[in-house]
């Protein structure tokens, strides 16, 4: 029989449709072990999707149970044990997400890929169950079935860096920025935080000269790095370089102003050595005027000028820092100070109650703005989230007229 024109193209569709619903079906179903395995089947569960929910809406146990009753229904669905072994872990259930974990590499079939996700969550609960040396092991595993996996290589770098390795920190946090491709400068910045802790273990085992090197390759890498020049120009200092450590110092101001008054107390000391006290009270000056937001700088040259019996000024200068940082101990200390130099005039003391009238007094003011961890003082890494340079200091706008004379 001679097919016709016609029904040539029918018989064609009609197999480009087949294909189609075979591609579907295929898409659907997975072979594993000899049998089809339904991948449509848990969200035909109200468990699964209650679970989800409940997820979603931050009720961890909630969402537990009902993935688990889902999780009974198709045992082999291995997306759904991850995800139940890392709930496991979330909530401090380190034993069942490890053995959960360890269960699936056991399951036949597991794809590279797949592979390398378990050992992943296998590292990371091993991390939460404080087994530093299995959870490197586990994370050098995954490095080996995918070398760019960067949760990996994240996860490893922070174990270096609670074991206070900072070598092999360094070497993480670089294939990190290999992965990234451009000069990130997130990884800049961390590259040179671990460079200067690199260099700070040098100085406290007594190796000066490795100190040295390891801050200045900081430097090189952040110019920012704030720890940096201040350890730079201490080290200088105790080799009898005193112009060195004042240049680092110097440096430091320049290029961190926002950090500058880490730096103050060996500047005011050392332009003393020198025997060019007024540097310091200059440098605070253009600070101030660089940078009106800067109450350090006011606070720091008030002191000076207190110091040196000249209290009118500093109260001028420390009643100019009041609205920037109105909550600060230490500003209404200074200021309490200068009026007693100046026997409690009244009308200053009406001028500082006028302005203080809105103040709040803590005494935690940095926060880090990753996971909101408050500290009374500035710290280089979180002990919370154990990230890098992220604390800042908390301020109060100035409220305007509230403020004026």
């Amino acid at each position: 029989m001679q097919l016709t024109p016609q029904l040539w193209l029918l018989a064609t569709l009609l197999a480009l449709l087949m294909g189609i619903l075979s591609g579907k079906a295929w898409e659907r179903y997975k072979l594993r072990d000899g049998r089809w395995l339904d991948r449509r089947r848990l969200r035909d569960t109200p468990h699964y999707m209650l679970g989800l929910n409940f997820l979603v809406a931050g009720r961890i146990d909630d969402a537990i149970e009902e993935l688990t009753q889902a999780a009974s229904t198709e045992p082999d669905a291995l997306e759904l044990q991850m995800i139940l072994g890392n709930l496991f872990r979330e909530k401090g259930q380190v034993t069942r997400a490890i053995n959960t974990h360890q269960g699936l590499l056991q399951h036949p079939g597991l794809r590279p890929i797949e592979h390398a996700y378990v050992l992943l969550c296998l590292g990371l609960d091993f991390r939460r169950g404080g087994f530093v040396d299995r959870a490197v092991e586990a994370f050098r595993e995954v490095l080996t079935l995918d070398p760019a996996n960067r949760h990996a290589l994240v996860n490893l770098q922070k174990l270096h860096e609670d074991q206070h390795q900072w070598e092999e920190a360094t070497t993480a946090r670089r294939q990190i920025a290999q992965i990234d491709g451009a000069a990130r400068p997130a990884n800049l910045e961390i590259l040179a935080f671990l460079q200067n802790e690199i260099g700070a273990a040098h100085l406290k085992a007594g190796g000066d000269a490795e100190a040295t090197r390891a801050f200045q390759r900081a430097l090189d890498t952040d110019a920012r790095t704030a720890p940096a020049h201040l350890n730079l120009g201490d080290v200088r200092l105790r080799h009898g370089d005193l112009a060195g450590a004042v240049a680092a110092w110097e440096t430091l101001v320049k290029a961190v102003p926002d950090r500058a008054h880490l730096a103050f107390d060996r500047l005011e000391h050392a332009y003393r050595e020198q025997g060019r006290p007024e540097r310091f009270r200059a440098l605070c000056r253009t600070l101030a005027a660089e940078h009106p937001e800067d109450w350090r700088a006011r606070l720091a040259l008030a002191r000076h000028d207190l110091s040196a019996g000249h209290a009118a000024e500093a109260l001028d200068g420390l009643l100019d820092a009041l609205p920037h940082h109105p909550h600060g101990m230490s500003v209404h200390q200074a200021i309490w100070q200068a009026l007693a130099a100046l026997a409690f005039e009244p009308s200053l003391v009406a001028r500082y109650v006028t302005l203080a009238r809105e103040a709040v007094f803590y005494l935690d003011p940095h926060v880090c703005t990753r996971c909101r961890y408050r500290a009374t003082e500035l710290l280089w890494q979180c002990p919370q989230c154990h990230e890098w340079n992220t604390f800042i200091e908390e301020r109060v706008a100035p409220t305007g007229g509230a403020f004026s004379e």
